[in-house]
């Protein structure tokens, strides 16, 4: 985003704090397709992604007085809004375990064959979330944002190898945490390597 854009969306962004409906239709108008697309990413249902990102718009805005020293507009959007998509994924498993948990004929293992992408993906992404803050944020510069150790390094005010250690310590977790999907989670983990 260039600095004209910046400057536009502070603006925009402190006459939001006063209230002003012009400029949250605005703002909403500018970010909600880019936002949608991105919230599909996490879903993959374009009907729940669109409600997610509406909800992000009508709690920014009920919160609006609250928010203080949003640098870029564009990146607090989405950071809302995909810690909402993590959250309804989150919402979506506990639903899905307790109807299972409450089925008579429960399997002793789930094989690696009947696991379906979006159950990998609710777990990856709840994993991701569940990380302590400074390896997860090291891990999706790295694996999600394709930043290289040198620039991740720069990014969190760290050395290279600090950032190493986050990544290879938020990998370690993630193979721990998701055993029952190891298989598939090499896959994806390789694929964004």
């Amino acid at each position: 985003m260039n600095l004209e854009n910046e400057d536009s969306d502070r603006f925009l962004f402190t006459q939001i704090r006063l209230g002003k409906e012009e400029a949250f239709d605005f703002i909403f108008r500018k970010y909600y397709k880019v936002l949608v697309v991105q919230a599909i990413r996490f879903v993959h249902d374009q009907d729940s992604a669109q409600s997610l990102v509406q909800d992000c718009f009508i709690r920014f805005w009920e919160k609006r007085q609250e928010l203080y020293n949003v640098e870029n507009l564009h990146s607090y959007l989405f950071f809302m809004v995909r810690n909402r998509c993590v959250d309804h994924l989150r919402e979506q498993h506990r639903s899905s375990h307790y109807q299972i948990t409450n089925q008579t004929d429960i399997p002793e293992f789930i094989t690696e064959e009947k696991i379906d992408a979006n159950d990998l993906s609710s777990h990856l992404w709840e994993a991701i979330a569940n990380l302590p803050d400074r390896c997860r944020k090291a891990f999706e510069y790295s694996r999600i944002d394709g930043l290289t150790y040198q620039q991740i390094a720069n990014k969190m005010g760290i050395s290279n190898k600090a950032v190493e250690a986050l990544v290879s310590r938020a990998l370690k977790s993630l193979r721990t945490n998701l055993i029952d999907f190891l298989g598939i989670l090499i896959l994806f983990l390789r694929m964004k390597i």
